[in-house]
């Protein structure tokens, strides 16, 4: 699989390449940041500890979503 994903990623042009990766990072980042949202304590935002972590959850749901886009997309 993981050869198959190499020979895939080098068929592609510069263009698809550089939204590959860009699509990776967001995904890091939507990550990254649920993550930050729920575990830290002194968060800069007046918000219920309830509300912050339905939007940490909400963050990282998104992020799975994006993650599954760029597997799919990868795939074709």
């Amino acid at each position: 699989m993981l050869k198959s994903i190499r020979i895939n990623i080098q068929k592609k042009s510069l263009k698809e390449r550089f939204l590959l990766v860009l699509g990776i990072l967001f995904f890091l980042v939507y990550l990254v940041l649920g993550l930050f949202i729920i575990f830290m304590k002194n968060f800069p935002l007046d918000m219920s500890p309830a509300y912050r972590i339905a939007f940490g959850i909400l963050l990282i749901a998104y992020a799975s979503f994006r993650f599954f886009r760029i597997i799919n997309d990868n795939n074709n």
